[in-house]
């Protein structure tokens, strides 16, 4: 189905949408209207009902109450093949696309043929149009697994736009982009909505949400909070509105740098393919201080946490900690040399989710007085420091006997930083710790890591937001492709410069390793 329609008239409406699970109403009695060439983004802390919203509107869940219009008529949403016929597509966080197969194959995959052979060269031609007329950089005879991850991006868009869609849903589009790779599908964005394109856009970033949108719509607790006109509104009211309570801003103070507590020289390692990843790479961090590590994902950051704490093998280089070669020592070694991890899988890597919230808080511990003796645990120990830890760090619901597969994912990271956080480590490894998190959760996250830096931990923050490096950071290295592109003070930032040395180009600053006096 596609229709033409004015700018400014309704494309699509929803009213009254519900959706239960067994244990939760994840929306209640939703209305929302999408008018034709407008941005409008979706804001909500997790677990307000945004996700479930949209699965509805792309086909995948189908609601319990509730009718959705689409241009004036009412539609019936079992699958997204539904969706897609009546012209809403999907960009998913986590791209659709086969990697070895070229951009054209990628985008006419799925799609019905009057003849057994695909017109592979028709396709071709159709997609330089669509990348023409919506400013899309595309070339259909790229190999994706060649591409950026904008550049993948834009492809997921050019294949909806392929299928004649008018509406389109971005889930958390800039969270794998460069400064510009956000800025070029800023551009693309516009170009769509001028010429009567609509667009859902989902995200985390309040900043994101007044450059782009034209109207913010909030939701809290599965119920639409407010629908607003993003220029009569700010950042704060958003994250208010959000989280029901005004959220203060702590001032960020200027650290008191030390000694140096990490000492890396020329690491290299191998990822789980057998590929070099990490590649000559120099790094200091010292007790007082963030160091924050920009760079877009897969490009060594996970393999450097991993030599650091002793999880992957280094085969040329030196780690220090304290002046100690503790270079593939093992990760019990690690630890009782007072590092701490927090891992970017928090699920996989950091948690035992049948094991209760006291067990998984001693963890690191559990050998040692006063949690074990003579192999024995004791439990009375273990019970009393697990209540101190879940009041002191607000682990919701305060249960300590509660599996931590229970848990939110909020919940699940405060758990992480108390155990972490309370052995009071020199060095703390913190790798994406706020990935998926709402705008509360964040904020005390944050909060955390900045008190836990001026009581004299080095701390080396490994993000792929890079708002959040440049708030945090009293210095910032770049990495790409397994090397560290620069490092500069974050008095010093140059927006583009960075953007740039994640993309690969070569730094302007001074060498890696001359800069480790900064």
């Amino acid at each position: 189905m596609s229709q033409e329609l004015e700018s400014g008239t309704e494309l699509l409406r929803v009213e009254r949408i519900t959706k239960r699970f067994p244990s939760i109403v994840a929306n209640d009695q939703i209305n929302l209207e999408v008018k034709v060439g407008e941005v409008q983004c979706l804001l909500g802390e997790n677990g307000a009902g945004k996700t479930t919203l949209m699965n509805i509107l792309y086909g995948l869940y189908q609601p319990d109450e509730g009718d959705i219009y689409l241009y004036g008529r009412k539609v019936s949403l079992k699958s997204p093949h539904d969706a897609i016929n009546l012209g809403i597509g999907m960009v998913h966080q986590r791209f659709m696309l086969f990697p070895p197969l070229k951009v054209v194959h990628n985008i006419i995959i799925g799609l019905k043929s009057r003849s057994i052979f695909l017109d592979v060269d028709h396709a071709s031609r159709r997609i330089t149009e669509l990348s023409n007329k919506y400013c899309i950089k595309v070339d259909p005879q790229a190999v994706v697994s060649q591409l950026s991850m904008g550049e993948r991006q834009r492809v997921e868009i050019v294949k909806a736009l392929y299928r004649n869609a008018n509406l389109l849903i971005l889930d958390e589009p800039t969270s794998v982009l460069t400064p510009q790779e956000v800025q070029e599908l800023f551009v693309v964005i516009r170009s769509l909505t001028k010429q009567g394109k609509s667009v859902i856009f989902i995200t985390h970033k309040l900043n994101e949400v007044i450059s782009i949108s034209d109207r913010v719509t909030v939701l809290r607790d599965g119920r639409v909070v407010s629908t607003l006109d993003t220029s009569g509104t700010n950042e704060k009211e958003l994250a208010r509105m959000m989280v029901g309570r005004e959220l203060l801003e702590e001032p960020k103070r200027k650290s008191q740098k030390g000694k140096v507590i990490l000492d890396i020289k020329k690491i290299s390692a191998m990822n789980d393919k057998g590929r070099i990843s990490l590649r000559d790479v120099f790094l200091s961090v010292y007790s007082g201080e963030i160091l924050g590590l920009a760079g877009i994902a897969g490009n060594g950051q996970k393999e450097l946490a991993e030599v650091i704490t002793g999880l992957r093998h280094a085969f040329q280089g030196k780690v220090y900690i304290n002046g100690r070669d503790l270079t593939n020592d093992p990760p019990s070694k690690i630890i009782e040399q007072g590092v701490g991890y927090i891992p970017e899988d928090k699920v996989v890597n950091a948690s035992l989710l049948d094991f209760s919230i006291s067990d998984n808080l001693i963890l690191k511990t559990h050998t040692t007085p006063p949690f074990s003796r003579r192999w024995l645990l004791n439990r009375r120990e273990i019970d009393q420091y697990a209540d101190k830890l879940i009041s002191q760090y607000d682990v919701r619901p305060p249960n300590k006997d509660l599996p931590v597969g229970h848990l939110s994912g909020g919940n699940l990271n405060r758990l992480i930083f108390a155990r972490e956080l309370s052995r009071d480590p020199c060095l703390l490894i913190a790798a994406t710790p706020t990935s998926g998190l709402d705008v509360a959760a964040t904020k005390y996250i944050h909060r955390s890591l900045l008190e836990q830096r001026d009581t004299g931990t080095a701390i080396l923050l490994i993000s792929e937001d890079l708002n959040e490096v440049l708030s945090l950071s009293d210095r910032i290295a770049v990495i790409h492709a397994g090397k560290i592109m620069g490092i500069v003070s974050a008095a010093e930032v140059d927006l583009d410069k960075i953007g740039l040395m994640m993309a690969g180009a070569k730094s302007h600053l001074k060498p890696a390793k001359s800069m480790e006096r900064l």
